[in-house]
């Protein structure tokens, strides 16, 4: 007897799922409450139980949902879409006009994230900013995280340990490109630049929170990226979180319970870790605390007793900051050398401006920067085509609204899709081409009030840390072009590249980006032997 098609178990589970949630006579699947005369937003037809969770099955890749509600929306002309997905009831924004909307008109009514079942099980009150309700608390951990790591003035004092790194990373790939060619061989040894970026991008974050290198690092990156994919993924108990009988068998709590209790292990180890080095150095007088020094004195002298700050929700914070501060920063690096890759004209041109500004330093510094007109509208448009965050944590309605002219009753989710915003053909020409150059003579930017293009959101719940991010991306790309050519693996065209998308937090490569460093810089090559 042969084994069953995958496609065949797949719908016999769904059939069984249908049967039981059937059975058990869930009243929370009709339209919520409504008044008279509501106009709701356009959306796909829906089936009893499911709703329009169907629909996304009809479209190439659902699992990349930013694309998958993007086909729906164009499909029903719906750039603001009603979608029930099992029990949730949802509008979907993907255009530049309802995001205006939304931002410029409800934004307070929009201000409070929601959390799937999972995750609300899983994190119980250790909230942190990223999740935390719109309030006292919310307004406390935002201002401590502003002054102390994400302001201008904190961002550049982080500059030596950014410079610092970026000089760490290009030696690293030096001495593999010195070393990986024996005399007479041709092939170039490929790196993994995935790799080194997440490493740098991480090193550089971990410093500025905790004021040091974290012993374990890599294992705090390792649990950290399995808990942001176990939190980006719906399950059916999500879609259904009034079935006990699939919060029974829902196995995503316990996986996801057991990595959130690794992650507050590891950040006890970087609480005792920093402790250990305070401790045993000479007094300071803490103008150059790091983020957790701030937050561990803070709590030690508490007197705020309508929010206080426990330790449960200082290492919540710091896994917030950690979270957002790496993931999707190495991904827009990564993006960035792949659309390079794909476009060689362009990575001449840009490495022709840089090593023209710099001359024959033998590294890059910030002050190099100012001048780096291509790399920065390189960095603009990869951040259009790929946000950091392609679909954002859905926010719940706190009372009835209108977008567009369509009712959003109170309660009902709002998902907003950057992606499909950020590609709104109405005010981007060949709004799918790489091309750096539409933001010149601009003054379109991604400081939130530019509706059409929203890479770090807009709102009271935008990202407070774009100034560390682009920082970030920025030096790490000068360095990244200036000191190497880069060869594709053998074999591989530009036309060729993988593109190819995974899903998350973040919208990430869906492979490790391989490439192969040539070493130009003689001036590079001195420094690298010197060291």
């Amino acid at each position: 007897m042969e084994p069953l098609h995958p496609w065949c178990l797949y719908i016999m589970i769904l059939i069984l799922v249908l049967l039981a949630l059937v059975l058990l006579d869930l009243h929370c699947l009709r339209t919520p409450p409504c008044a008279p005369g509501t106009r709701l937003p356009p959306g796909p037809w829906r089936l009893p139980v499911i709703g329009t969770l169907h629909h996304l099955m009809t479209v190439k890749n659902p699992r990349l949902v930013h694309r998958a509600l993007a086909v729906l929306a164009r499909r029903w002309d719906a750039p603001v879409m009603y979608v029930r997905l099992g029990e949730l009831h949802a509008v979907v924004v993907s255009s530049a006009d309802a995001a205006r909307e939304v931002i410029r008109e409800n934004d307070t009514n929009f201000a409070t994230r929601t959390m799937t079942a999972t995750v609300r099980a899983t994190i119980g009150d250790k909230v942190g900013l990223v999740l935390s309700p719109h309030g006292a608390m919310w307004r406390r951990l935002r201002r401590i995280c502003t002054t102390e790591l994400l302001s201008a003035r904190r961002v550049r004092s982080f500059r030596s340990i950014r410079e610092d790194e970026a000089a760490h990373l290009a030696r690293a790939i030096a001495m593999d490109a010195r070393s990986a060619i024996a005399p007479g061989e041709r092939e170039r040894q490929l790196i993994n630049v995935s790799e080194l970026v997440s490493r740098l991008v991480s090193d550089t974050v971990l410093r500025a929170i905790m004021g040091e290198r974290f012993r374990w690092r890599d294992e705090f990156m390792a649990t950290l990226a399995k808990a942001m994919t176990r939190g980006a993924e719906f399950s059916a108990g999500d879609l259904f979180p009034s079935s006990k009988l699939l919060r029974a068998i829902n196995g995503t709590v316990s996986e996801s319970k057991a990595l959130n209790a690794k992650l507050f292990e590891l950040v006890d180890r970087a609480i005792d870790q920093r402790r250990g080095r305070k401790a045993g150095a000479a007094a300071e007088d803490g103008a150059n605390d790091a983020l957790l020094d701030v937050l561990l004195r803070l709590q030690e002298h508490d007197d705020d007793l309508d929010c206080p700050l426990t330790m449960a929700t200082i290492k919540a914070v710091i896994l917030d900051m950690f979270g957002t501060g790496t993931s999707t920063t190495s991904t827009t690096i990564q993006w960035a050398m792949l659309e390079l890759m794909k476009n060689p004209k362009l990575m001449r041109k840009v490495q022709q401006e840089i090593r023209h500004v710099l001359g024959c330093k033998s590294r890059v510094t910030e002050d190099d920067l100012t001048n780096l007109k291509c790399l920065k509208l390189v960095i603009k448009e990869t951040l259009r085509l790929h946000p950091g965050t392609c679909v954002l944590f859905p926010k719940a309605s706190q009372e009835c609204c209108k977008i567009l002219g369509y009712d959003v009753p109170k309660g009902m989710l709002m998902v907003m899709n950057v992606w499909a915003i950020n590609r709104d053909p109405k005010y981007w020409d060949d709004a799918e081409v790489f091309k750096p150059e539409r933001f010149e003579g601009t003054t379109v930017d991604f400081r939130g009030t530019d509706f059409q293009f929203l890479p770090f959101s807009g709102g009271r719940r935008m990202c407070p840390g774009i100034m560390l991010a682009h920082a970030n991306i920025e030096l790490a790309l000068a360095t990244l072009l200036y000191h190497f050519d880069w060869q594709l693996p053998p074999g591989v065209t530009p036309d060729e590249v993988d593109m190819a998308e995974k899903f998350g937090v973040d919208v990430r490569p869906k492979r490790d980006v391989y490439l192969c460093p040539v070493l130009v810089s003689s001036a590079t090559e001195n420094w690298v032997v010197m060291s």
